[in-house]
């Protein structure tokens, strides 16, 4: 009688810590599946207000010179990035570069239209020399490396990438922002622009405004 009263507790004894362990398996996985469904709230983003973007770059020039950023000290930079054989947003926005050029007037000597190519494979300094040529006479192409190439667009923060397509010349194009940078003599950072969101006499008229100040508080 005792050994069979001795063996009911031992029963009981481990139907309660399965139970136990059960209830505590269940606990667990609903805690597991309310995080995935319910993740906790993430802290918000710093923002600092400064943009992270560094006029630095070692490239060379249409006409076959080494030039770094500091080569263009003292003047505002309007900085495009793109390629030779792009059908549409280069052209269009080299275009309205050269137009924005125009409108400036005499302060265009205070600025300098910079196009950097994201193909240099094809964008040879003599290509880049006959391209930026047919926009205007102040306009820089640059090229170089695929490495010196990628550290200027990476200093811009600068995304590209080859895209195939049979229909194209060489069998690719090269995908890429149509952002235009624009950066105060000193080499700082000051804006960035796209084509269609102003007409290019408005650009002229902001650079011309910052141009005037920067005269003013000299």
């Amino acid at each position: 009688m005792q050994k069979s009263s001795a063996s009911i507790r031992h029963r009981l004894i481990r139907q309660m810590l399965w139970a136990a362990i059960a209830a505590a398996a269940v606990l667990y996985g609903g805690a597991f599946l309310w995080r995935i469904t319910y993740p906790p709230e993430l802290p918000s983003p710093v923002v600092t207000g400064e943009a992270a973007i560094r006029n630095a770059y070692s490239l060379t020039d249409h006409t076959g010179q080494a030039v770094t950023a500091e080569t263009y000290a003292g003047r505002w930079q309007l900085v495009f990035f793109g390629f030779t054989y792009c059908p549409d947003i280069c052209p269009t926005a080299l275009a309205y570069l050269a137009s924005a050029m125009d409108s400036l007037g005499p302060q265009a000597e205070r600025v300098v239209p910079i196009f950097i190519t994201v193909d240099p494979a094809r964008d040879t300094v003599e290509v880049m020399g006959n391209y930026v040529s047919a926009f205007h006479p102040r306009m820089v192409g640059l090229t170089g490396t695929e490495a010196q190439v990628a550290e200027a667009a990476g200093n811009f923060r600068v995304w590209y990438e080859r895209s195939e397509n049979e229909a194209a010349p060489d069998g690719y194009l090269m995908a890429h922002p149509g952002h235009i940078y624009l950066m105060r003599p000193d080499g700082r950072f000051e804006d960035v622009f796209i084509e269609s969101d102003q007409s290019a006499g408005d650009l002229a008229k902001h650079i011309s405004s910052l141009i005037e100040n920067e005269e003013r508080s000299g």
